[in-house]
């Protein structure tokens, strides 16, 4: 299991943010600021499995044999897009640092905060520019052992090629909501296209930045040889102190004009290094970046 009851239930207090009504979107379970306002009704919908089966109308049930849940006028839901970047340079990091376990981590967090509030949830892992594993559509609580059994299954491997990625699962018919992408964003081809295909199909996009801190201020010294864990390219370097501070410069000035980029297209960002604990993460500092609430 990928955390204990403990966090779930403070998982379960939190809610995904959008911020902007969804085209499409259609009523639900969804916990709403608004919810006590009015409890009219408003629509049925289709049951999915894990929906409180005290929402079934069971007269609709008895007259067509299929079942239908009962909507109320001030809830809502949201379909909920998380996207994993299971490439190999997400490989790296020892034991609680690790990159990878650090991102499913986080994919486990957001997706049981998404089901306990009755959102729907997809998940799609991304590798070598496509779509290789996906989970989903669901909602429901009831849904939660096997989100956890579909993430620790996950291995990384492969080059990155997000915008590729980003493309394949954006041009699948899917509901409009909320696309988060988890990822360190080495890529040479980048990603700013990738998520502006989410935007412009009225998407709602936020950015999770995970680096190592070795890859923000490298420990190493002296005479190396860099070898690119995705395309063992090598590379020798003298790495002195001077370089080291240009090298260290130049990673703030990325990390800060990624974070511009997302701010210029309304996308959410959060940088995190994996030394900083993951359920801290969820339960402080997505809520600063306004991911949830």
């Amino acid at each position: 299991m990928l955390f204990d009851e403990t966090t779930l239930r403070k998982l379960n207090q939190l809610t995904l943010v959008a911020s902007r009504v969804r085209t499409g979107a259609i009523k639900g379970e969804r916990r709403s600021s608004r919810r006590g306002s009015s409890v009219e009704f408003a629509d049925y919908r289709d049951y999915s499995p894990g929906d409180d089966l005290r929402r079934i109308d069971w007269n609709i049930y008895a007259r067509l044999e299929r079942p239908f849940i009962k909507l109320l006028e001030e809830e809502e839901d949201l379909a909920v897009h998380i996207l994993i970047d299971g490439s190999l340079s997400m490989n790296s990091g020892e034991d609680d640092l690790h990159k990878f376990k650090y991102a499913l981590h986080l994919a486990a967090g957001l997706g049981a905060i998404a089901l306990s509030s009755g959102d729907v949830l997809t998940i799609g892992f991304l590798q070598n520019g496509k779509v290789t594993d996906d989970f989903g559509p669901t909602r429901g609580q009831a849904a939660l052992p096997r989100l956890f059994r579909f993430l620790e299954a996950l291995e990384a491997g492969g080059e990155t090629n997000l915008n590729n990625s980003l493309r394949e699962y954006s041009i699948t018919p899917r509901r409009t909501g909320l696309v988060v992408l988890i990822s360190d964003l080495l890529t040479p081809t980048g990603y700013e296209t990738g998520l502006r295909n989410f935007l412009g199909r009225g998407h709602e996009a936020a950015l999770v930045h995970v680096l190592a801190p070795d890859e923000i201020d490298p420990p190493f010294a002296g005479d190396l040889q860099l070898v690119d864990m995705e395309t063992d390219q090598v590379q020798d370097i003298s790495l002195d102190g001077s370089l080291r501070q240009s090298y260290k410069a130049h990673v703030q000035k990325w990390i800060q004009s990624t974070q511009a980029e997302c701010r210029k297209q309304s996308i959410r960002y959060l940088q995190l290094t994996t030394d900083s604990p993951w359920d801290q993460a969820l339960l402080l500092e997505m809520r600063r970046a306004g991911v949830v609430k």
